[in-house]
């Protein structure tokens, strides 16, 4: 709840709220923890003004028990955001103020319309969600904070449409963007379909990998480095939970989230699982120190396990980054070392002591091979 209430605070306020009484009603609304009142005050913010767009959206997204009633509460949303947003355009050069209020008006409507979006996905009206996410990213570029592209790849995987989800990746996996558990493992998802139907690790054993299957193996090793924690779930290795309202990237509960929402995509391409389960540990090995030093992307946030233990709920078992053990004989050879290097020093140290100490091994030692 406290960050839900930091992002609305974010993007639903500005300091020019005092001039619109319904505005005010809501700033105090955002901040109240308790649901109930909440509600109220979005009730009181539509008495003062019917047009009051984010009371529609808290009474979409905290009162409205199915999605049929949350996106009718969203269509009047949209009705009352547009015409505020064309206010705010006329009087946006007017003073700084105006501006941020332009801000503000803008990034509720993007909300609103991105909402109306994923209702429809929701309801099977998918070409109806990705035209709506189409337009919302030809019209505000600048608003990748939402994500929006991540959801417009999800509902285009779901229509098989892999040419147009190819597009967007295009567009979005670049080296100067964020990256997440969705862009990555949909790279991977994309190239693993060229090959995984026919992939079997006892063929690949014996010839070889192919170039595209090189590919294949590559993109999912990099995917398992962003987040490494996505492919148990997808697996079916751990068992799934409602992902949480607010996420962490790279960590345990992006990788929920992602393999809640893409699982089926995953299991419709004929082998791609398989393909994922032969070859995502591999990973580890090419990364001996993951917490340190990443070979694709920077080292993995040691921090993110206590992040995703306040993000997800308390009987789940937060998954963490496996740390690589080391074999048997590295840990004898250290050890030997070790013994070594500190009989010496104490020979230097006293050496009258430990030629007595030895003599006193070599005699037991001696004896025991006799008795035996």
């Amino acid at each position: 709840m406290n960050l839900s209430a930091q992002d609305h605070q974010t993007f639903f306020t500005c300091d020019t709220d005092f001039l619109r009484p319904s505005d005010t009603v809501m700033q105090k609304a955002w901040r109240e923890r308790n649901p109930p009142a909440r509600i109220k005050a979005a009730y009181q913010a539509l008495e003062l003004n019917n047009d009051c767009a984010t009371a529609y959206v808290l009474l979409a997204e905290e009162e409205a028990t199915t999605i049929v009633d949350a996106e009718r509460l969203f269509k009047q949303a949209l009705k009352a955001g547009e015409t505020i947003y064309r206010r705010s355009q006329q009087c946006q050069h007017q003073s700084p103020q105006h501006e941020a209020q332009l801000r503000r008006d803008t990034n509720v409507l993007v909300y609103i319309k991105r909402r109306l979006a994923m209702c429809a996905r929701k309801l099977g009206r998918i070409r109806e969600a990705v035209k709506i996410m189409r337009d919302l990213m030809k019209e505000f570029p600048p608003l990748t904070m939402l994500n929006i592209h991540e959801n417009l790849l999800e509902s285009l995987l779901e229509l098989q449409a892999y040419a147009d989800v190819q597009a967007v990746l295009a567009k979005y996996d670049d080296i100067s963007l964020p990256k997440s558990a969705a862009i990555c493992y949909t790279a991977a998802l994309l190239k693993t379909r060229t090959v995984s139907d026919k992939f079997s690790p006892e063929t690949a054993s014996r010839r070889g990998l192919s170039t595209a299957e090189i590919n294949a193996v590559e993109a999912i090793h990099r995917a398992v480095e962003f987040n490494p924690h996505v492919p148990k779930y997808l697996l079916e290795m751990k068992s799934l939970i409602l992902p949480p309202e607010h996420i962490l990237k790279r960590g345990d509960s992006e990788a929920i989230a992602y393999a809640f929402f893409h699982l089926q995509h995953w299991k419709r391409i004929e082998g791609a699982l398989n393909l994922l389960q032969c070859t995502w540990e591999g990973t580890f090995r090419m990364i001996p120190y993951p917490l340190e030093k990443g070979h694709l992307f920077y080292p993995y946030p040691s921090c993110t396990e206590t992040a995703d233990r306040e993000l997800l709920p308390t009987f789940h078992h937060v998954s963490v980054y496996p740390k690589k053990e080391l074999p048997f004989f590295i840990h004898f050879t250290a050890g030997l070392c070790s013994s070594t290097a500190m009989i010496a020093l104490l020979t230097h140290q006293f050496p009258e002591i430990m030629s007595v100490f030895a003599k006193a091994v070599s005699m037991i030692s001696r004896t025991c091979v006799e008795y035996l």
